[in-house]
């Protein structure tokens, strides 16, 4: 038996050595048949043998049975987003913020990396090896899909070192992307079996790890490049230069391309490069990143409540590419906007296949004075959304049309009316089709109630029959509503009321975002719930006044709250959510004010309570949780084995407390 294993363990080994040299080193010793055989041979093995099967092992990346749905993961340390550099003058001021943000005294190096356009993801090691992984998400909690990110050759099961017990935890960040060879060789394959090819790289990787199925997901040919850390129990770096040099020696691919820059001229010839060599690369990069080296100097800069003060993302000049407009439409949004909408010849720009652009106004079409049949120049805006930037004025025939937003709506033929002082032109009917189809859309969205299986073709249906007219008619559909439309199984009906009775149990705040108050998004709403206390009638009752004090809030979202709420209508819906049996539970509910305005910062291991559960306790007595200590910091909370951030706390004279001084501060 002991031979046995030692027969097993080698195998492993050597598969796992070849899979570093192959994907990190880029190195490779073995062919790829050479090494199917090793692969096959410890299959074989471990069949006839299931006790010598280990977490760790490469058979085990497929999971065998396909999931129901995905669960979500609560990130230790939220996944932040970028701000963006649009020019070189941007990355200049940024550079400028971080000298200042340090008092010039010290010297600033810079970590500069390509910006993949994939999908941020984020891996989870206890002890050495593989716990789960995650999607980036809305940066606080993302989708749950270990069993789809196992299936990723590229990424160890467990960490390439005879320390692993030391290492407790380890949160590594990256990117998991598709490259343009494998990408168009998947969408050769599925043309071949005559399913529609994906639009675009990003889209491709996408789906490939949303799947439910790991076993589709094994067959797509993704890759992954870490870049970040989150929270690390048992080891420490200096800068972020020695964790990515750690990443390589633990077995993750690291982009070749990243470098060190000293300065503000280095960091803008790095852009410039990069961009001029962007088409030749083997994946797609939408810019760069630049980033704080030094751990210290990055405590010190801190993070705003979205972004890293000592990150930013250099964005390159948008890829522009001519076509000819070949019709404008009016589009009515959920809020009654009439948007012009031109149509397109189809064009590739930036890997994307472009056959719409918005006009956004009509002020906007006279200014640009663009017409139907016109050759114009077009660019993605930020390499994301579709724009026209001119008309080539050489090339416009005697054929063209000019065009005018229509006086009736497009939907319903109300009147159109456009405020004074306002570019927008609106829809004033409530029971407009397209507004109604646009409101509930937005209601039953991912953000907002999340009723699995009610998609666009659904709400089109169900609107089109005069089923619902307004997002409280979800909650009186019953099974017998459904089963009776075109093309709706009985399985499929039932999925969908269990999914609408499973939503009525939601949060104050993605209520409150489902309900499409203008200018309240996803973290005003929970702005707003914590000023409430998720109280849905005080906040109906609430004042211009008490709203316009309310952090965050200010004057212009203050009107349209108290705008939305002298709509008698609005209030109609929400009280009749509610007798439908919708509960408003609070995401943060708030115990007390004993942390009121406070900034914790919770560090190595915790016995006491989980990350996540901290963070709750944390925002429940009315403070704020982040991930990096600085001189704002109130409190630095030490679990076992912590690291540079206690140290730093230390230096900076910031109150420590352990895990159970903590508990007394909150009881």
């Amino acid at each position: 038996m002991s031979d046995k294993i030692s027969i097993v363990q080698s195998l492993r080994d050597k598969i796992n050595d070849h899979n570093y040299r192959y994907y990190v080193l880029n190195d490779p010793l073995i062919s790829d048949s050479e090494y199917d055989q090793l692969f096959r041979e410890l299959e074989n093995l471990e069949q006839k043998s299931p006790e010598l099967v280990t977490q760790d092992s490469p058979t085990q990346r497929v999971g065998t049975t396909p999931l129901k749905s995905f669960g979500t993961i609560q990130h230790s340390i939220p996944m932040l987003s970028l701000e963006n550099a649009m020019d070189e003058d941007e990355l200049r001021s940024f550079y400028e913020r971080l000298q200042k943000g340090l008092n010039n005294k010290d010297k600033i190096s810079i970590i500069a990396e390509p910006k993949l356009d994939g999908l941020g993801v984020e891996l989870v090691y206890e002890n050495g090896f593989f716990i789960h992984g995650s999607t980036r998400g809305d940066g606080i909690t993302g989708e749950n899909i270990s069993q789809n990110l196992k299936t990723i050759p590229s990424i160890p099961l467990s960490l390439r070192t005879n320390k692993r017990n030391a290492i407790q935890l380890l949160e590594v960040r990256g990117e998991v992307f598709m490259t343009k060879s494998g990408f168009d060789q998947l969408n050769k394959t599925r043309l071949a079996e005559g399913l529609d090819p994906f639009a675009n790289p990003r889209n491709a990787a996408a789906g490939s790890l949303r799947q439910l199925d790991s076993k589709i997901t094994s067959q797509r040919p993704l890759s992954i490049f870490c870049y970040e850390a989150g929270n690390i129990n048992g080891e420490t770096f200096n800068s972020h230069k020695e964790f990515l040099s750690a990443l390589k020696d633990w077995g993750f691919p690291v982009n070749p391309e990243v470098k060190v820059v000293n300065n503000i001229d280095e960091m803008i010839v790095y852009h410039s490069n990069l961009e001029n060599k962007r088409n030749t690369l083997p994946y797609e990069i939408d810019g760069t990143v630049f980033k704080v080296n030094k751990n210290e100097q990055r405590n010190v800069l801190g993070a705003r409540s979205r972004s890293p003060r000592w990150a930013i993302a250099g964005k390159f000049k948008s890829q522009q590419v001519t076509t000819i407009v070949t019709d404008i439409i009016a589009s009515v949004g959920r809020t009654g906007a009439i948007t012009p909408v031109a149509k397109l010849n189809p064009v590739n720009v930036g890997g994307v296949i472009v056959t719409n652009a918005t006009l956004h106004n009509q002020d906007e079409i006279i200014r640009k004075d663009i017409r139907i049949g016109d050759t114009v120049l077009i660019q993605r805006a930020g390499d994301v959304i579709p724009e026209i930037v001119k008309v080539i004025q050489g090339k416009r025939s005697s054929n063209t049309v000019q065009y005018f937003l229509p006086k009736l709506c497009p939907a319903c033929e109300h009147e159109v009316f456009r405020p004074e002082g306002e570019a927008i032109s609106r829809c004033q009917n409530l029971s407009c089709p397209a507004q109604v189809k646009g409101r509930i859309e937005h209601f039953i969205s991912k953000s907002a109630l999340d009723i699995d299986g009610f998609g666009e073709k659904l709400v089109n249906q169900l609107v089109d029959n005069k089923m619902i007219q307004t997002v409280d008619d979800i909650f009186k559909l019953n099974f017998q509503d459904l089963v009776n439309l075109e093309r709706m199984a009985e399985k499929s009906a039932q999925n969908i009321i269990d999914a609408i009775d499973s939503s009525k149990k939601t949060t104050f705040n993605r209520f409150v975002y489902a309900l499409g108050i203008r200018n309240v998004g996803s973290h005003l709403s929970k702005v707003i719930e914590r000023a409430f206390n998720a109280n849905i009638n005080d906040f109906i009752n609430a004042t211009f006044e008490a709203l316009e004090k309310i952090d965050e809030v200010g004057p212009i979202v203050a009107e349209t709250i108290t705008r939305f709420w002298k709509d008698r209508s609005n209030i109609d819906v929400v009280e009749s959510c509610l007798a439908l049996g919708v509960k408003l539970d609070s995401g943060s509910e708030l115990h007390s004010k004993k942390l009121e305005n406070k900034i914790i910062v919770f560090t190595g291991t915790l016995t006491q309570f989980s990350r996540a559960e901290a963070n709750a306790m944390t925002e429940s007595h009315g403070g704020k949780s982040t991930g990096s200590v600085s001189k704002n910091t109130d409190y630095v909370v030490a679990g076992n084995a912590a690291g540079s951030k206690l140290n730093k706390a230390i230096k900076l004279g910031v109150a420590v407390l352990t895990e159970e001084e903590f508990l007394k501060l909150i009881k």
